[in-house]
């Protein structure tokens, strides 16, 4: 590793996140995709929308990601992927559309380092978390760089995915990213005012629940979980409403700009977030995330990134109108 920092770490994205920044305009608009035949609901469930409480008070949370107040709100009914957009499903929109990932046009993405082979080439990191590094031929086809592959691989997120990318790929399949409000309502499985989707408790009965970091972040992983970077999108038992890993594993891009300011009071419907930003919201943390530096995998807590951003521990779920 060289040390010249790729660009000082934007605090907007967090500490288990990094940001293209001031790089943005090296990419060229890509193509939109023609949708694919009309959505259906294969793999999808059904939320009959209801009020629920939004957001957390407590005092472990990150006031200055704005997590709080705790706000009532409603929401119309939709349905929501069971399941993270998988490589093999990415593969099938790419296939078919030949849609070039933001990471491609770039030529690099964000690699975690402890992912890296020992004889990766010398290459930037990030200023203020180093253990994020600059991959030439990083996408995501190629999670680690040009050697590596999808191997094994295939029922894993699709990572190396851009906000942009997300939405070319729901316009294609015929379905939207999630307002913040419905990924919310969503992960919390039917809970109230929980921390994560099954309840209070990380693990249950000595039992894991999510893929997150174990251990002594960044140099040592025990894998307790099993995992070392990213897990199947079916691993682990599915919350109340039946979806998996709406913690831990990857991040998951949501429809709305991000502001830590933009409180919600009283009860309001279908909200939608700001009107304008530079970031896109991104919920629900990532097998990187540990309590000691990135309380970010409960279901309250949030994050964002700018649009065009890409990295080894991000990718979304798709809904669609009910």
């Amino acid at each position: 590793m060289t040390d010249k920092p790729i660009l000082e770490q934007d605090a907007t994205a967090g500490c288990c996140a990094a940001s293209r920044g001031e790089q943005r305009q090296l990419a060229a608009t890509s193509p939109d995709p023609a949708p694919a035949t009309p959505a259906g609901t294969d793999g999808m469930v059904l939320l009959l929308g209801d009020e629920f409480l939004m957001g957390t008070d407590e005092a472990e949370s990150y006031p200055s990601d704005g997590e709080g107040p705790v706000r009532r709100v409603r929401l119309s009914p939709f349905w929501i992927d069971t399941m993270v957009v998988s490589n093999a499903r990415f593969a099938e929109f790419v296939a078919a559309t030949g849609y070039p990932t933001e990471a491609e046009r770039f030529g690099w993405s964000f690699v975690f380092a402890g992912l890296l082979p020992d004889d990766f080439p010398p290459t930037r990191a990030v200023a203020s978390a180093p253990w994020w590094r600059q991959a030439e031929g990083a996408d995501w086809r190629h999670p680690e760089g040009p050697r590596s592959s999808l191997e094994a691989r295939m029922d894993h997120p699709v990572v190396h995915v851009s906000w942009n990318d997300a939405q070319a790929y729901c316009r294609w399949a015929g379905k939207r990213l999630p307002t913040e409000a419905e990924w919310e309502y969503a992960a919390r499985g039917g809970l109230e005012q929980r921390k994560f989707p099954w309840g209070d408790e990380l693990t249950p009965g000595g039992e894991h629940r999510m893929n997150v970091w174990q251990g002594r972040f960044p140099a040592q992983n025990c894998r307790e979980d099993g995992y070392y970077g990213t897990a199947p999108v079916d691993a682990f038992p599915p919350n109340g409403y039946g979806l998996y890993n709406m913690t831990g594993n990857v991040w998951e891009w949501c429809a709305d700009w991000f502001s830590a300011e933009h409180h919600l009071s009283g009860l309001r419907t279908n909200p939608h977030g700001p009107r304008s930003g530079t970031h896109r919201v991104m919920r629900g943390g990532s097998y990187l995330c540990h309590a000691s530096y990135c309380y970010r995998y409960r279901v309250a807590a949030r994050s964002a990134n700018t649009p065009d951003s890409s990295t080894g521990n991000l990718g979304f779920r798709c809904v669609r109108d009910a």
